[in-house]
């Protein structure tokens, strides 16, 4: 019980080296791959959801915003794996490190701004001063939407961090709860058990839901400079 909260999410070493890479680079492992013409059932539901899934995203692009499809699939795909990696016992959540996460918003959002003032210089720069804005106030909109596109990669890394860290810390408490109440009583013991059940299923649509939110909110990104 006096177990540190935090412990779980510090980066892991093996002989003192750091192993969050080797445990970052585990999960695509774990992606099933064919060599053969008919595919089974699971490579069949694999291929289905990353279709619908890239369908889902791709519908508002236009033909030059398509050609992310790739690093956008890959995207969704690396981060729910990641989430998922995070619940098994005796594992590290990478996606709970800001760090990491910042590593994947800032280039990815700086990619779709820099590509949107190379190709509508125009559009992008309009989108610093909305249409009838009064005159006394340009300066001040201009500084506020600045700030507002400056700040998107930060939001889009602290939500993840955030969705992931809480739900692993509830997870952590209700657990240590559990085995507490597990010598006291029982009934009560079976209750939270439940609860915890519960959690984790929950736990598992939110890992899944928040890497799809990530890659909609990069695709929007996008789609506003392409």
């Amino acid at each position: 019980m006096n177990e540190n909260l935090f412990a779980s999410f510090i980066a892991p070493t093996i002989l003192g080296l750091p192993a969050a890479v080797l445990i970052i680079l585990f999960p695509p492992l774990l992606i099933p791959t064919s060599k053969y013409l008919i595919n089974n059932r699971l490579i069949t539901t694999q291929q289905w959801l990353i279709k619908l899934t890239s369908k889902q995203m791709m519908t508002m692009h236009n033909t030059k915003g398509r050609t992310w499809s790739l690093m956008l699939v890959s995207l969704i795909i690396f981060i729910a794996t990641t989430n998922l990696l995070g619940l098994l016992p005796h594992s590290f959540t990478p996606t709970t490190q800001l760090s990491m996460n910042l590593a994947m918003a800032i280039p990815l959002w700086a990619g779709a701004v820099i590509m949107g003032f190379r190709s509508k210089i125009k559009n992008a720069l309009a989108h610093f001063l909305p249409q009838g804005t009064p005159t006394p106030l340009i300066p001040m909109l201009v500084i506020i939407e600045t700030i507002s596109l400056l700040i998107q990669p930060m939001a889009l890394a602290v939500r993840l961090t955030a969705n992931i860290t809480a739900g692993h810390l509830l997870m952590h408490l209700i657990g240590s709860a559990t085995l507490a109440m597990s010598t006291i009583n029982l009934p009560s013991t079976l209750v939270i058990f439940t609860i915890l059940i519960l959690l984790t299923i929950l736990e598992i649509a939110v890992a899944l839901i928040q890497a799809y939110v990530f890659t909609l909110l990069v695709s929007l990104y996008l789609h506003d400079n392409t």
